[in-house]
């Protein structure tokens, strides 16, 4: 159950707000977890005294209509799934042979409700691509310095007045973030308390004004393009 609860608190925070309008009938997004979690322990296979492999890349096929309600929540809900599975693999002492990769499928042949997945082991690389996610909003970390605020030559802007033109910036060397305030009017905050310069680590919180941004470092196959989750180096 201690896992269990772990799914869902994940995915009360991929859902909330408009979304848990969307999923008042048809499929849950826990149910999403639940059979990926099955799926692990059911493909789970010893390789050795101190090795479990299991899949690490899935395509998820539900019915159109599922599909479409779980598509509108975007990134987030793949963020989520990620996260989570990561950690019922960690818990289970599962290993994987590459970077995790989880895919939502339409497929015409499935009723309302229905799941079916599809999973192998694929050996790849894992690529650790930092994101921000601003008020649910995904953002990719794809330079040294990322700056957030209202103003127009922000890197992200932000409609909120509560917050400067340039409030705070990101930096990223590759391995480590930071978080810095530049000056705002308003201050910031990191994980609830006042901050001007510090270190981020996974899944800290920064608040701005009515802004939050979770600062996020998500593991996928190298071999994946981060924006389009498709292979690189191939067309369609």
């Amino acid at each position: 159950m201690g896992l269990l609860d772990n799914f869902e608190r994940g995915l009360e925070r991929a859902v909330n707000g408009a979304f848990a309008k969307t999923f008042k009938s048809g499929l849950q997004p826990v149910e999403i977890t639940s059979a990926l979690r099955r799926e692990l322990d059911t493909k789970a296979v010893v390789v050795a005294r101190d090795r479990i492999l299991v899949p690490n890349k899935f395509t998820v096929r539900l019915s159109q209509s599922d599909f479409d309600r779980m598509d509108a929540i975007g990134p987030t809900l793949l963020d989520e799934l990620t996260q989570l599975i990561q950690r019922h693999a960690a818990g289970q002492h599962y290993s994987f042979a590459g970077g995790l990769s989880i895919k939502l499928q339409a497929d015409a042949r499935l009723g309302l409700g229905s799941i079916d997945i599809d999973s192998e082991n694929v050996k790849t690389s894992v690529a650790w691509t930092p994101v921000l996610d601003v008020n649910g909003k995904r953002h990719l970390i794809t330079k040294s310095r990322t700056i957030i605020g209202r103003g127009s030559d922000a890197d992200i802007t932000v409609d909120d007045t509560g917050i400067s033109r340039k409030h705070v910036e990101i930096l990223w060397d590759g391995k480590r973030a930071q978080v810095n305030d530049l000056g705002s009017t308003n201050g910031s905050k990191l994980n609830g308390a006042p901050v001007k310069k510090a270190l981020l680590d996974p899944d800290s919180l920064i608040e701005i004004g009515r802004t939050r941004i979770l600062f996020r470092v998500l593991p996928q196959s190298a071999d994946l393009d981060p924006v389009t989750e498709t292979r690189k180096g191939r067309n369609g």
